[in-house]
């Protein structure tokens, strides 16, 4: 019995029907899995590294949820409950589920080691919308 042979295709877009390995070292920025690399709908995942002594601006995800994996490093992860800011520290092996326009933001307060994590988002790209704050202000006159 013979191994099929994949039908030859013109086009370098990403075919639907076959699984799609990006090694490490071939991400696009961030991105490893997003509608670009490798033509997803639905889905993006990335590695991002935040470096020592860092912080990300106020920020959420629209309406995509985000998981997120912590590879190494000790992250910090804030937002405030509608009542106080709460701040959640994370480990290796660590995994978080941001909700949707949930704002938050990501800390590494270590002075040597960065952070590392993966993230997957129900987008097929990143989306990251800046915000003053971290609660909302429904109803702020």
């Amino acid at each position: 019995m013979s191994t099929p042979t994949p039908a030859h295709h013109d086009s370098d877009a990403p075919r639907a029907d076959r699984v799609h390995h990006v090694r490490a070292g071939e991400l696009d920025g961030h991105a490893a899995i997003s509608g670009g690399t490798v033509g997803s709908k639905k889905l993006w995942m990335g590695l991002v590294e935040n470096p020592p002594l860092s912080a990300t601006d106020n920020h959420h995800h629209g309406a995509s949820e985000a998981g997120i994996y912590v590879v190494s490093g000790h992250p910090v992860f804030v937002y405030h409950d509608s009542t106080e800011e709460v701040r959640i520290t994370a480990g290796p092996g660590d995994f978080l589920l941001v909700p949707p326009f949930v704002p938050h933001r990501e800390e590494n307060p270590d002075p040597e080691e960065p952070v590392v994590v993966v993230i997957a988002r129900t987008t097929q790209e990143p989306v990251k919308v800046s915000v003053p704050e971290l609660y909302h202000l429904d109803g702020a006159a």
